[in-house]
């Protein structure tokens, strides 16, 4: 396997080295999309858990990939030119990648009626998946909210 060249560049500019593991890691991370320490843990099995951890520490401080908590428990990690919004299923657990674009008018208002500036790497929704909306009994979608509206109000 080629070793990762940017990789290796920007650690050089930090005046580290370019090892084996942080390479392994990195490919794991391009591979696997969205993975917690564990998941990555499994893909590179002959690499303790604990290198694992520090070195997505030190690829996420080098800018080569971007954490983000999707509910409860370890961050999942992604490569940090994978721009998108995570949305998430309260009932089912399923994560939906969406485009970073649908948050551009949130974004543009807060910074402009607040000066704060989005953090989209870390921006999550969380609601009900279509297909679990359609196997809802009746009345359990009283919390969801449609073009603006709670359904309760409708």
């Amino acid at each position: 396997m080629p070793v990762d060249s940017d990789l290796a560049t920007r650690l050089r500019a930090r005046g580290l080295r370019m090892t084996p593991k942080r390479d392994e890691v990195l490919q794991a991370v391009r591979r696997l999309g969205h993975a917690t320490p564990e998941q990555i843990n499994v893909a590179v099995p002959d690499i303790d858990v604990t290198t694992v951890y520090r070195t997505l520490e030190l690829l996420e401080e080098i800018g080569l990939v971007r954490h983000t908590h999707l509910g409860h428990g370890a961050p999942s990690f992604r490569p940090a030119d994978d721009d998108h919004v995570h949305v998430i299923c309260h009932t089912c657990g399923r994560v939906l990648d969406a485009s970073q674009d649908l948050t551009d008018e949130l974004a543009a208002r807060l910074e402009r009626e607040q000066g704060f500036v989005l953090d989209r790497a870390h921006f999550t929704v969380f609601g009900r998946c279509r297909d679990c909306v359609a196997t809802a009994p009746h009345g359990s979608e009283q919390y969801l909210v449609r073009d603006h509206v709670s359904a309760s109000s409708q």
